[in-house]
This record gives C-alpha cells, sequence and structure tokens, in this order.
C-alpha cells in the first residue's frame, strides 16, 4: 500500500500541487466488484482545500487516473455502519449517498480516521460520524479540545497549524499587556522565558505535593485485590454448586429427547398405518361386486366398473420400502390378486356367452335380409356389447391373456357370421345380376357352402359355362363378308346392332345399380365393425374415424382406467399407436376374410357377363377407394378395395386389349363396298358409354389412356382394310371412316384425344382431295395427257410459245383432242362418274353431295389451267374448249338433281 500511496503521490496529486494523507482501497458495494482508491488530500497552497478523490486504475494501461473528486465541506455524514463488530463497509453522504466496502476493516478505520481529524482542524467539527467507534475517536484526540490533530499522520500536515480560541486568547491578553508594540523583542523573548520557567517550578511543586495521594491510591488498590479474592472464591463455591444443576438440567433435556423421538416416531407410525389403511382397503360393497355382482344389468355392469377400478387403484398403489415386507400387506395384496384372477375369469366367462348368444341371435334374421340386396345391421349387437367397454379396457391392463383370448374368440365367433350373411348377400347380388328370377324361393337359415354357391351360378349360366342372359355377350355377330361365325362378350365390333344395344343399356344400367348398392352396403358394415373393434377392445385408430356408426361417444369414452406399471409385459405390449392400429387391421382382415375373395368372384361375374362392366365396376370402384382413403388410408377397408380396384383396372386392360385384338383379326367383304367400318362406329359407342359412365368420375386417367391405344388401333386397323379392299377405293375408305370419326370426336370434345381429332381432319380432307383428282381424270383422259405432255415438254426447259412448234402438241393436235370432248361428252362422263362414286360411297356418312361438290371445283379449276395453257402456249390461235364454265355447272347441277 506504501508503494501505491507514493505512485498516486508523484503521478497524480504532485502535479496538482496537492499533499495525499490517507488512501484505502474500495469497491462500490452490491455491484461487480471493481477496485479502486479514496484518498483524502490537502493543497500546499493557501487556503487549505482538503478534497476526497476517487482514483482507479487505467483500463488501457498499467497507470492510474483520477476519476472523480468532492470537496470534504461537502461531505455530510460518514457513516460506518457498526460501531462493535469489525465491518469494511461504510457510506459518504456528498450530494448523494456513496457505499464503499473497503479491502479491510483496519483501511477504512485509518481512512475514517484522517477524515475526523481533517473535520477537526479545517471543518469546525462540521461533519457528523455515525457509527463509528467512541474509541477510534479517542484515539484521534489524546488530550483535551486544546490540542492539535496529533498521530502518525500529524507529521503528513502542513507546518503551519491553525491557532485555537484558547490560544488566540492568551496571545490577545498577553499583546495587550504590551499595548501591541513590542519594541523590545528581546525583552519580551525573556520575560516569556521567565513566565514558563516559573510554570514548570509550580509544575514540580505539584507533582511531589500528590505522592501522598498517590500512596493512599495504592493502599486502595491492595484493599480492592482482596476484595476480588474474595469474590473469585465465592464465585468457584457457586459453580461448584451449579455443576449439579446442570447434570440434573442435561438428564432432563436427554430425557425430553427421547420423548420429543418417541412422539416423532409414532406419528410416523400412524401415517403409515393410515396411508395403508386408505389406499390398500377395498370396501366390500366393491367385494360383492366383483365375486357376485350382475353382468348382465346396466346397472351391474356399472358397479362392476367401479370396483374393477377400485382394485386396480388398489394394486397399483406406489408401497413406501419396507411395506412389502409386512405381513398384513402381503395378505391384503395377496386378495387382490385373488379377487383380480376371479372377475377376470368370471368377465371372460360371460362375454364369450354375449359372443355365442349374439351370433345365434344374429343368425336368425338372415332370412329377412337373403330375398333383398341389403346386408344385416349390427348396431344392436355393438351397442350392447359397448357396456363392457371400460371393463375390457381393465382387462386389457390387468390380464393380458385372457384379454387377447377374447380378442380371439370374438374373431372366431363374428367372423363365422360375417361369412355366413356376406356369402348370402353376394349370392342375391349374383342372382339379380344374372337376370334369374328366384322371388319365390326361400333361403335356408344357415348358410350353404361357397362350392354350392358356385354349383348353383354354374346351373344358371348352361354347361357351357357361359351366361346366357346377355343379349351382347351371345349375339353370333357376322361380319360383313365373314363366313366364320363366333360368339364373344361385348366388344366394338357388336355394338352397332341397335336392338341388341338397347338391351345393353338396360343391362348395364342394372349391372351398374346392384354393384354399386354391393359397394353401399359393405363400406359403412366394414367402417362400423372398425369402430367397434376399436371401442370395445380400447386400441387407437391412426387416424381416429371421424363420426361414430356404433353408438355416441359419452357413452363408450370415460375416465381412464389407470394403467398398471409394465404389467403386460414388453412381449405383450401395445402402447404405441401404430401397433394397435396394426392390431385392428388385423383383425379385421379375420373378421372379413370373404369379402376380397367374394368382390373378386363378383367382378368376373360381371366381366363375363359383359366385358364393358369393367368401365362401370372401374368408376365404382374408384370412387368407393377414393372415399375410403380420405376417411382412413390405412384401413381395412381402404386396403381391400384398394387390392380389388387393382383386379378391376386389370380386367378393364384386359377389355381394351380384346378391342384391339378383334380390331386386328376383322375381315372384310371382297363382294361389296366397305362403308364405315364395325370398330369405328363402334368406338363412337364405346366412347359415348365411357362420357357418360366416366361424367361424375374422380379419376380418368385409366380411360384417356384406354382411348389413346383404342384410337391408335382404330386408325391402323381403318389403314390396313383401306389397303387391303379391292372393292372400295382405299381413299374413300379412309375418307369415309375418318370423316365419321373426327365428326365423333368433335361431338364428343374428348380433351385428350384433340391430337388425334385434328389427325382425322386431316386424314379426312387429304383423301377427299386424292379421290376427287383421280375421279377427274376419267372423264377427260385424252385431254389430261395432252395437257400433261405440254408441262412436260416445258418442264423440259421449252419455252411455252415454242410449244406449238413441236409435231405432237400443233395447232392442228390440239384442236383434235378438244373435238373428241364436245359438251354432250363431257355431260356423259360426269353421269357415269357421278354413278360410279355413288357406287363407292356409303349411304352412311351421306358425303355424296360434298364429294360432287369437290368434284365440281376440282373440274372448273383444272378447265381454267387448261384455258391458261391454252392461252399461253397457243397466243393468237382462237382455239377454244367445246364448252363454258357456265355449261360445267350447269352439267353438275342436273346430274346431281337427276340422281
Amino acid at each position: 500500500m506504501t508503494a501505491i500511496k507514493h505512485a498516486l503521490q508523484r503521478d497524480i496529486f504532485t502535479p496538482n500541487d496537492e499533499r495525499l494523507l490517507s488512501i484505502v482501497n474500495v469497491c462500490k458495494a452490491g455491484k461487480k466488484k471493481k477496485n479502486c482508491f479514496l484518498c483524502a488530500t490537502v493543497t500546499t497552497e493557501r487556503p487549505v482545500q482538503v478534497n476526497v478523490v476517487k482514483v482507479k486504475k487505467s483500463d488501457k494501461g498499467d497507470f492510474y487516473k483520477r476519476q472523480t473528486a468532492w470537496a470534504l465541506r461537502d461531505l455530510a455524514v460518514v457513516d460506518a455502519k457498526d460501531a462493535n463488530k469489525e465491518n469494511p463497509e461504510f457510506d459518504l453522504h456528498f450530494e448523494k449517498v456513496y457505499k464503499w466496502v473497503a479491502s479491510s476493516t483496519a483501511e477504512k478505520n485509518a481512512f475514517i480516521s484522517c477524515i475526523w481529524k481533517l473535520n477537526q482542524r479545517y471543518l469546525r467539527k462540521k461533519i457528523e460520524f455515525v457509527n463509528v467507534s467512541s474509541q477510534l475517536l479517542e484515539e484521534s484526540v489524546p488530550s483535551g479540545e486544546n490540542q492539535s490533530v496529533a498521530g502518525g499522520d500529524e507529521e503528513s500536515l502542513d507546518e503551519y497549524q491553525e491557532l485555537n480560541a484558547r490560544e488566540e486568547q492568551d496571545i490577545e491578553i498577553m499583546m495587550d499587556g504590551c499595548e501591541y508594540a513590542v519594541s523590545n523583542a528581546e525583552a519580551f523573548a525573556e520575560k516569556l522565558s521567565r513566565e514558563l520557567q516559573v510554570l514548570d517550578g509550580a509544575n514540580i511543586q505539584s507533582i511531589m505535593a500528590s505522592e501522598k495521594q498517590v500512596n493512599i491510591l495504592m493502599q486502595l488498590l491492595d484493599e480492592a485485590l482482596k476484595e476480588v479474592d474474595e469474590i473469585e472464591h465465592k464465585l468457584s463455591s457457586y459453580e461448584e454448586m451449579l455443576q449439579s444443576v446442570k447434570e440434573q438440567m442435561d438428564h432432563i433435556s436427554q430425557s425430553n429427547d427421547l420423548i420429543q423421538l418417541s412422539n416423532t416416531n409414532n406419528m410416523k407410525l400412524l401415517e403409515e398405518i393410515e396411508f395403508l389403511v386408505n389406499y390398500l382397503d377395498l370396501s366390500k360393497g366393491h367385494i360383492k361386486a366383483l365375486t357376485d355382482g350382475d353382468l348382465s344389468s346396466s346397472k351391474g355392469i356399472e358397479a362392476c366398473t367401479n370396483a374393477a377400478e377400485a382394485l386396480l387403484q388398489c394394486m397399483n398403489i406406489a408401497l413406501r420400502p419396507g411395506h412389502d415386507k409386512l405381513h398384513a400387506v402381503q395378505q391384503q395384496q395377496q386378495q387382490f390378486k385373488d379377487l383380480r384372477e376371479q372377475f377376470a375369469r368370471r368377465l371372460a366367462n360371460h362375454l364369450n356367452n354375449v359372443f355365442v348368444q349374439q351370433g345365434h341371435d344374429q343368425s336368425s334374421t338372415l332370412a329377412q335380409h337373403s330375398v333383398e340386396l341389403t346386408l344385416p345391421k349390427h348396431l344392436p349387437f355393438h351397442r350392447d356389447l359397448l357396456r363392457y367397454a371400460k371393463l375390457m379396457e381393465w382387462l386389457k391392463n390387468t390380464d393380458c391373456e385372457k384379454y387377447e383370448g377374447l380378442n380371439k374368440n370374438y374373431v372366431d365367433y363374428i367372423s363365422r357370421l360375417y361369412e355366413r350373411e356376406i356369402k348370402e348377400f353376394f349370392e342375391v347380388a349374383k342372382i339379380k345380376m344374372t337376370g334369374t328370377s328366384k322371388e319365390g324361393k326361400k333361403f335356408a337359415t344357415l348358410p350353404r357352402k361357397e362350392s354350392a354357391v358356385k354349383q348353383d351360378l354354374e346351373s344358371l349360366h348352361g354347361s357351357s359355362g357361359k351366361l346366357t342372359g346377355s343379349t351382347s355377350s351371345l349375339n353370333k355377330l357376322s361380319v360383313q363378308g365373314s363366313g366364320n361365325r363366333r360368339s364373344q362378350s361385348s366388344s366394338l365390333l357388336d355394338m352397332g346392332n341397335m336392338s341388341a344395344s338397347d338391351l345393353d343399356v338396360a343391362d348395364r344400367t342394372k349391372f351398374d345399380k346392384i354393384f354399386e348398392q354391393v359397394l353401399s352396403e359393405l363400406e359403412p358394415l366394414c367402417l362400423a365393425e372398425q369402430d367397434f373393434i376399436s371401442k370395445f377392445f380400447k386400441l387407437q385408430q391412426s387416424p381416429a374415424l371421424p363420426g361414430s356408426v356404433v353408438a355416441d361417444s359419452d357413452d363408450v369414452d370415460g375416465a381412464h382406467l389407470s394403467r398398471p406399471h409394465n404389467l403386460l409385459g414388453d412381449k405383450h405390449s401395445i402402447s404405441s399407436e401404430k401397433e394397435e392400429a396394426g392390431i385392428i387391421r388385423s383383425m379385421m382382415i379375420k373378421v372379413f376374410r370373404c369379402i376380397e375373395p367374394e368382390l373378386n368372384n363378383l367382378i368376373s361375374l360381371g366381366d363375363k357377363i359383359d366385358s364393358f362392366n369393367s368401365l362401370y365396376m372401374l368408376v365404382k370402384m374408384s370412387h368407393h377407394v377414393w372415399t375410403a382413403e380420405n376417411v382412413d388410408p390405412a384401413s381395412f377397408l381402404s386396403t381391400t378395395l384398394g387390392n380389388v380396384l387393382v383386379t378391376v383396372k386389370r380386367n378393364f386392360d384386359k377389355c381394351i386389349w380384346n378391342q384391339v385384338k378383334q380390331m386386328e383379326e376383322v375381315k372384310i367383304s371382297k363382294k361389296s363396298k366397305v362403308g364405315i367400318l364395325p370398330f369405328v362406329s363402334g368406338f363412337e359407342e364405346f366412347a359415348e358409354l365411357a362420357e357418360s359412365i366416366f361424367r361424375i368420375a374422380e379419376r380418368r386417367g385409366d380411360l384417356d389412356k384406354a382411348y389413346t391405344k383404342l384410337i391408335r388401333a382404330v386408325y391402323n386397323n381403318v389403314e390396313k382394310v383401306a389397303n387391303e379392299s379391292q372393292k372400295t377405293p382405299r381413299d374413300v375408305v379412309m375418307m369415309e371412316n375418318f370423316h365419321h370419326i373426327f365428326s365423333t370426336l368433335s361431338r364428343l370434345k374428348i380433351a385428350c384425344l384433340e391430337t388425334e381429332r385434328r389427325e382425322a381432319k386431316h386424314k379426312y380432307t387429304e383423301h377427299l382431295q386424292s379421290y376427287v383428282i383421280y375421279s377427274l381424270g376419267q372423264p377427260l383422259e385424252k385431254l389430261n395427257h395432252f395437257f400433261e405432255g405440254i408441262e412436260a415438254r416445258v418442264a423440259q426447259g421449252i419455252r411455252e410459245e415454242e410449244v406449238s412448234y413441236q409435231l405432237a402438241f400443233n395447232k392442228q393436235e390440239l384442236r383434235k383432242v378438244i373435238k373428241e370432248y364436245p359438251g354432250k361428252e363431257v355431260k356423259k362422263g360426269l353421269d357415269n362418274l357421278y354413278k360410279k362414286v355413288d357406287k363407292h360411297l356409303c349411304e352412311e356418312e351421306n358425303l355424296l353431295q360434298v364429294m360432287w361438290h369437290s368434284m365440281q371445283d376440282e373440274f372448273i379449276r383444272q378447265y381454267k389451267h387448261f384455258e391458261g395453257l391454252i392461252a399461253r402456249c397457243y397466243p393468237g390461235s382462237g382455239i377454244i374448249m367445246e364448252f363454258t364454265i357456265q355449261d360445267i355447272l350447269e352439267y353438275f347441277s342436273s346430274i346431281a338433281q337427276s340422281h
């Protein structure tokens, strides 16, 4: 500290003409420790200024800097906090209170002492010192008020010391005696010396006179010591007397401790007993309900549920350490286990009986549902069983073996019941699809086996195994010119028969309604059963099915029974939602194991009846799969319908493949004109049928793919037939059929076939023009050949005006050719052409007038072309045709009207 004090004096205060008197290392109270120094200083110049300066070490270097300074006259209070105990804290009250904590109490006391001395000397006791030890202030002033500031710091003060009031008064008296004119300083000093000697002598005499008093004082002290010895002797005797009392009090204290310990132990024992009595006690009413409670009535079920919950709470209570070693606790726990096993066995037996009884009751209603295409409702059965839902949850948490046994038994009973109901239901659906009347037949209550159902259906279908109820499936189709007669299912080739088509529409509409009713009956049945299994067996669905179709959720869900800690074991744990959803799906697969095969059989039957039924089934199945996926994508219903939809799509693809194959196998007549090919008109009716079926379908991707395959096959086979045609020109076959296709696609506006529609229009226009050009070459054959020769010469480089100098193309040759085609011959040739075109074209498309008008335009175009060649190659010859454009118009018009 001395080195720091010296450094501060040298670096900070000497340059400012100040002297450092005291220093203390402090930090602010209650804040982060940041040390600084408080310094008490005085100025070396007069008048003297006393300051308290705060000095802090610089953050940027190892040197100190002056931070804050307060004038000592501004200090109002110095608070040392505690006058009796060592405490490094103190407060300085300037314009506000500054709280400090010194590094040590000694430094704090030294600093406060210096402040007190400076206050005494320069401020006339202006500062108030609070909680400062009086001893500290007394040490600062060893004698009276007239004494100047003393102590270690006195040497540090300035040589000049201010006179106090008494000194000033004595000097004034002395100077007054000298009349304030000391003319002879030596005489005045000598006088003062004499007076001082007199005072010293008086002091010595006073001391010698006080020796007697000192002796008296010493005698009094000896007597006081004797009194002290007597008091100490008495105190020793008192201490011996109190020792026995202390021993007795210690014994009493030990007795009190033992009593307190006994009371504490008794309280704890009472607490433990109350805990065991409160939590391990099962009322007699609950015990009676568990052993003899009625599980048939709603009131009895409620009592058994409350008792089972109370039993589970007693068994699941967390015992404190050591409780399990108590004999009474062990007996109570064994009683609880016995009650649990007894009630679990009784509950399982009762529910098994309920399953069996409900199965018999439900079977008795089969007869009334077998005639109509409806499935029996299981809602009453579910509602009765859901009364036991809380007990099933209790059984699931307490006895996994019996819970799983009930699960298995329920699946066995209900699956057999559903199998009987569903097979009877599908048998009725198949009978209604085949159109055979069985209104008078009474179905047996017990179901027939699947083989018997198949035998009945085979008897309905005939010995050949093919159905006879559909007109389209048994029509013997005779394709033009083909001697092969064969039976086949519906195709694009046999859709042109209007009477058969009307019957097909009725049959297909009936099939569509039956198939929709089958799916509509199955869907709520599966959803209701799945929801019931989830609620009855307390299994979480993922996600939960919206809306309850079995019972109100308030009737089933209640306060959950507390689950035992790891009671079922890791092997049988089904706590996670994913595992429980898997259990539900597994149970549903077992319960409805016959739905998927029966649906596949029904689909196969519908496909045999009419292959175009696959369109209806594809739309219906896609809709129901979409609906099921929106409800629960992972549900049994969604998975099953999805699997069946795959089969339907395969049948649909097979149907399309068969249509394509039949197109490729089509044969045409060699003796009659082709006209509109059967598969072209069949495609038109197929598209109309498909558009009507898929009008409200959610997805039509499969249909669009089928359209693309079919239209490509139609185009390819139209071209194939056109190439093979001998009776009808190729251009006519292409023109008529592509015109029909273009008209069909324009009318139906099928978006995915827009490219094919434009292609059909192009092919129709192209072959129309080709046929017109080819046909018009026949009436004016020689004239055509003559002008073709002229064009060939021009193409070889001969100038047009020089063509007439060619021997084969001179004017005489031209006139000769023109004379061969007078107006009468031209009209006759056009008439023959009209008759030939009429023979080529079919009546269905009604393209004769269109064709005749196109030929008129082309004939006029050629006429104008010939006139142009004559004008350019034979200028000034005056050669003209034997007929005019007006004649041509009259020829075409009169020929068209005459026919």
